[in-house]
């Protein structure tokens, strides 16, 4: 089984963490970098299935080279065999769609080509849910989504997944496709470890990935336009036909907050804080 999980960085929308002009625009540039929470889940399915049916799980993602340091997050999650990085200036500013040929291309470079290829539901700063749909596409494969459990039959070569469906009520709908498949991952998704070969895997793989996260350079391939033969009208700025026509501005939090000072020793003041928290306290 070779597969692969596709990851992007997104702003540390946290408190505290975000960085605006004086407009309330993000500023990139002064905002930490975290690994997109909702790619998480596709990590955890891509080590589930490795942990129960073997094989390689390597990830890619498409950005500056400080994704590096969200590919060894992903390394250390998913305990990934190799990463890849698609990165120079022809690819940035890039849509949804030019993101997706970018990857695409990438994924056919790939030797042998994967299995399984896993994406997460959306981006925290996208909103979207294009891309990876937008990849399989182009990759020409079965798509399945909102997976929330599946299971790999790699000697029949089929996938057999559970996935949420949404609409006046909440389903979840089995289904069946072969293989290779591009599986995008639900925020339902929990991974299951049932037996105890499974969990004794588990802990192998954590102990093997803990030495090679340390040195995950040595493990990144990185690969820009050139090497993927693409012409770059069709990638980046130039290859996306998404026109934004307005942004507003992110309200800033505010810059203080209204805060009294109590001494631990002062009996009255104490009494009132006790007080103030009675009411959001349980029993009498």
């Amino acid at each position: 089984m070779d597969m692969i999980v596709l990851t992007k960085g997104v702003p540390d929308f946290r408190e505290g963490q975000v960085s605006f002009d004086e407009d309330g625009h993000l500023k990139r540039g002064e905002t930490p970098t975290v690994m997109n929470p909702n790619d998480k889940h596709a990590l955890r399915a891509a080590l589930q299935t490795k942990v129960r049916q073997g094989g390689s799980v390597d990830v890619m993602s498409m950005g500056p080279p400080g994704y590096g340091d969200v590919l060894r997050e992903a390394m250390e999650s998913v305990y990934a065999d190799e990463l890849y990085l698609l990165s120079d200036r022809e690819m940035a500013a890039a849509d949804t769609w030019a993101t997706a040929i970018t990857i695409c291309t990438a994924l056919e470079k790939l030797e042998p080509e994967p299995d399984l290829v896993f994406a997460g539901f959306k981006t925290a700063d996208g909103e979207t849910g294009h891309t990876g749909p937008q990849t399989c596409w182009g990759y020409d494969m079965p798509l399945v989504t909102h997976v929330i459990s599946m299971e790999v039959d790699p000697e029949e070569e089929r996938l057999r997944a559970k996935r949420l469906v949404e609409g006046d009520i909440e389903e979840i709908e089995t289904v069946e496709t072969s293989l290779p498949a591009f599986v995008v991952a639900d925020p339902e998704f929990e991974p299951s470890y049932r037996r105890a070969d499974h969990r004794l895997r588990h802990k192998d793989l954590r102990e093997e990935t803990q030495k090679r996260a340390k040195n995950h350079e040595d493990h990144m391939t990185v690969w820009d336009h050139e090497d993927l033969n693409l012409d770059p009208d069709y990638i980046g700025l130039d290859g996306s036909p998404t026109v934004v026509s307005s942004v507003d501005p992110i309200p800033k939090a505010p810059a203080e907050r209204d805060a009294t000072m109590v001494d631990p020793a002062d009996d009255a003041g104490m009494e009132q804080v006790l007080d103030e928290m009675a009411p959001f306290a349980g029993g009498d």
